[in-house]
């Protein structure tokens, strides 16, 4: 899955990479394409963090790739021919047919018809593929508009046309990448990714995800055929119970595990004021599983994911690509990127009516700590008997 016929690289790219510089993968059509004005994924999202880490001072044109789209001769490596086929013919007759619908599920409420259809999600598969090419010899790349987790071979599926974590993960093995951790703290379990890489032995699946929450899947008895290790959580999950899965499953199993390779996919849907979930995260914890990780691999690729509240989204994941480059968050934000969280619009939500004002001034969310439910504790003893740590 080379990634040369999808994009000209910068002639400096392999140099920063060598000097361990972090790499963000961008591109404008994230700031202009919505799903449709009341989609979840109405809300600007990659735009947010690119504008916030320039306001910051953080992304220097030298650090910044823009995105290829990936061809869709890259895409069939793990998506079917027909799919692939019926998603241009979609986007250029901007409708879908009866068997579109119900074959790829097309059109649907959850993955409507809207006018970058194919070229969004070719755009942010594109650049987890050329990740794959551009970690051959280590570095760190960060990829924010990544993280179409439960993207199927031949439909769409849960605002997901494409998989682009599984698309990354080949584009690392063939680029001699053998050992991949594949770590996703997204609120929603990674049903595409387990359905592309189950049964794995050389690829480790660990997914934290709020109990009988769609997709429904990822129960702590499935294991994808042996190399999976599900945990779902309960309602109100809060920043103590992460860091008590995080020291006590997370961190020891990848670092036993001895990847050559980490993907971290960090939704931030599980944070207190997404809609879509009923975590009680903090930003925090997050950022911590990922200090965690930083260091277990030669290798490490950051995805986006879910994440549905745009100050929310904005906030974590920019904090994200500052950790990565060793910056710490300012306690109050300067002028720029406060302008940048004020701009911002959550229409036809509630939390978009009188937004606190911590969500304008500060990236770091006051902590959200509370007691270690006893169920927590016995998931992850399960996983830890199974698993051997």
């Amino acid at each position: 899955m080379s990634c040369g016929n999808v994009v000209g690289l910068p002639s400096d790219t392999a140099y920063l990479l060598a000097m361990k510089r972090p790499l963000f993968i961008g591109h404008e059509i994230f700031r202009h394409s919505s799903y449709g004005r009341w989609h979840p994924l109405r809300v600007p999202r990659v735009s947010t963090v690119m504008d916030l880490s320039k306001a910051l001072g953080w992304l220097p044109p030298d650090q910044f790739i823009t995105s290829p789209r990936a061809k869709p001769k890259a895409l069939t490596h793990w998506h079917t021919p027909e799919y692939i086929n019926a998603l241009q013919r979609v986007q250029a007759e901007q409708r879908a047919s009866a068997q579109d619908h119900q074959r790829h599920d097309i059109g649907s409420v959850t993955n409507p018809v809207f006018p970058e259809i194919f070229t969004r999600p070719a755009t942010a598969a594109g650049g987890s593929i050329l990740a794959g090419e551009l970690l051959r010899d280590g570095g760190v790349i960060y990829n924010p508009a990544g993280g179409t987790h439960h993207g199927m071979p031949d439909r769409a599926n849960g605002f997901c046309y494409l998989n682009d974590p599984v698309l990354a993960m080949l584009s690392l093995r063939h680029h001699g990448v053998r050992r991949i951790a594949y770590i996703d703290i997204d609120a929603h379990h990674p049903d595409g990714v387990e359905t592309g890489f189950g049964g794995d032995p050389d690829c480790l699946m660990i997914s934290v995800h709020e109990d009988r929450l769609w997709p429904r899947s990822g129960p702590i008895e499935n294991d994808a055929g042996g190399n999976a290790l599900n945990l779902p959580v309960p309602r109100g999950f809060n920043d103590s119970e992460m860091a008590f899965v995080r020291d006590s499953l997370i961190l020891p199993k990848v670092a036993a595990f001895k990847p050559d390779a980490i993907v971290f996919l960090c939704g931030a849907d599980g944070i207190e004021e997404d809609p879509l979930s009923h975590m009680k995260l903090s930003n925090n914890a997050h950022i911590a599983v990922l200090k965690g990780l930083l260091g277990i691999a030669p290798r490490l690729l950051v995805l986006g994911g879910g994440g549905y509240n745009p100050w929310s989204v904005g906030r974590l994941w920019t904090q994200i690509w500052g950790l990565l480059n060793g910056l710490d968050a300012p306690d109050i934000l300067p002028d720029a990127a406060e302008l940048v969280l004020r701009a911002l619009r959550f229409d036809g939500n509630r939390r978009g009516k009188n937004p606190p004002q911590h969500w304008f001034t500060t990236l770091r969310d006051a902590p959200r700590e509370g007691p270690l439910r006893e169920e927590i504790r016995a998931g992850v003893k399960l996983l830890q008997q199974r698993s051997g740590i």
